[in-house]
């Protein structure tokens, strides 16, 4: 199609087929269909090709999307793939899981009175579509710098790191203590959300690069950090976050109250039939779930419940649907589902006995004035205590970085809250205390966005760069 000024308003926002709520609950695979080329296009076409481009600022990895549209639209596939991975590691796992509706796609101009591009579902096109008719990053003019480095985490940013470090002429070995690479984006985030094979796809694609990847490994356990030091001109740390946050009120360990994280691990490694005594199997069949919290996390876990064939699953979270930090497509994603929400309630304490969980008592809140982050703040209501009848609870309120004991024999600092101190600025940001050792992503920052450790990850790769001289 012959892009024209005014095709935004000819050709309307189409997003890829969604399989019906009915079927899709009765499986864990993704739920999103893919464009056809005529289809991308079209809807690439949509670009107002904004000088300034919003969607490119509201990105964090600060993505060249307008110019990539642009060559979808003029069906240069290729093009738009070498450029797509130009500021993303991960192209096609953004495109699915980033919460475009408050990043990208939140800002794009057209959101002003007509709906925003596709900019995510474009962007997974772009990587499936090129990488299933051959494209693979071109390599051909890298020179071996014969420095080497290891990566400690084979999550978002230690791929992001290893990426731009093969690019550099630098070889990357990424150490692991799971079978399969991808952290959380392998065990944590539902099939539904994201299918596995597009992670195995990736390693392939990073291993063609070079990278190297040795996994069922533990730092500091299975291979003590000296001899990563010994073997590596630098090394990155990439652990991300895995403590969970606990809410701190009664009732937090009774039985049938269960974390988020190990709740959907086991769900994933039984779904592929890969069960671990580690992380053992929930089912929430037939039993009514309360999940508290109302990030992703937490509509991964109403949404996995759901398919589990829970009786009732309900969502409690403590401030209005508009401050949820979650996506709103994966909110509406588990309304259709089924999943019923209770906003502006805040838990004060899981009701149960020795026989497990009967309830979560909450108080109903309301907004208050924001407070120095921006953000409104609940407030408790006198009198509208209530006990919602529960058999499970699911607490999903975030995690936060759990360093390990050998930190302190390498002179690695940590913040108080157990996040790890780096540069932010001088000649290596994301330098650690200890020179040789570099860190990014969520152990860094605290837990976030898959796109925001890619960005660490990229940019600490580059300062390793720097640092080794090449």
């Amino acid at each position: 199609m012959s892009k024209h000024p005014l095709q935004f308003l000819e050709v309307p926002r189409r997003d890829p087929e969604k399989e019906s709520a009915e079927d899709r609950v009765q499986h864990f695979g993704e739920i999103y269909g893919h464009y056809d080329s005529a289809s991308a296009a079209a809807q690439a076409g949509r670009c107002l090709s904004c000088g300034n481009p919003y969607c490119e600022w509201k990105c964090p990895v600060h993505n060249y999307i307008p110019n990539w549209l642009a060559l979808v639209e003029e069906g240069k596939l290729f093009e738009a793939a070498e450029l797509s991975h130009q500021t993303n590691s991960l192209p096609e796992i953004c495109g699915r899981i980033c919460p475009q509706d408050r990043l990208c796609e939140g800002d794009c101009t057209l959101n002003n009175g007509i709906e925003a591009v596709t900019i995510g579902s474009i962007e997974k096109y772009i990587t499936d579509e090129a990488v299933a008719q051959g494209w693979r990053p071109d390599m051909s003019n890298i020179v071996d710098s014969g420095k080497t480095v290891g990566i400690v985490g084979a999550g978002p940013a230690g791929l992001a790191c290893a990426d731009v470090l093969a690019r550099n002429g630098v070889r990357a070995v990424v150490y692991d203590a799971y079978p399969e690479i991808g952290g959380l984006l392998t065990s944590g985030i539902p099939p539904f959300k994201l299918d596995k094979n597009v992670v195995k796809t990736r390693r392939e694609i990073l291993e063609g690069m070079g990278v190297q990847f040795v996994l069922n490994t533990r730092i500091g356990d299975d291979k003590p950090l000296d001899e990563l030091l010994g073997e590596h001109d630098a090394v990155f740390l990439g652990m991300g976050t895995y403590k969970y946050v606990r809410g701190g009120f009664h009732g937090e360990d009774i039985h049938g109250v269960h974390e988020a994280l190990p709740y959907l691990i086991g769900n994933i490694y039984c779904e592929f039939g890969e069960e671990d005594p580690a992380w053992p199997y929930i089912d929430l069949a037939g039993k009514k779930v309360i999940v508290l919290g109302g990030g992703d996390t937490g509509m991964d876990c109403v949404r996995t419940a759901v398919r589990q064939d829970a009786e009732t699953v309900q969502c409690v979270y403590r401030r209005d649907e508009e401050n949820m930090p979650g996506s709103r497509r994966e909110v509406q994603n588990s309304k259709e589902e089924g999943v019923e929400f209770l906003f502006n309630r805040q838990p004060l304490e899981i009701i149960g006995n020795a026989n497990g969980v009967s309830g979560v008592k909450v108080i109903a809140t309301e907004m208050g004035e924001p407070g120095p982050d921006g953000r409104r703040r609940p407030e408790p209501v006198t009198g509208t205590e209530e006990v919602l009848p529960a058999d499970a609870v699911v607490i999903a309120f975030g995690f936060q970085p759990n360093p390990p004991a050998w930190f302190e024999d390498y002179a690695i600092e940590t913040l108080p809250s157990g996040k790890l101190r780096v540069a932010t600025h001088g000649d290596y940001p994301f330098q650690t205390t200890n020179p040789k050792i570099f860190a990014g992503g969520d152990m860094v920052r605290g837990s976030d966005l898959v796109v925001t450790a890619v960005f660490e990850g990229r940019e600490a790769a580059n300062s390793i760069a720097d640092y080794l001289g090449v």
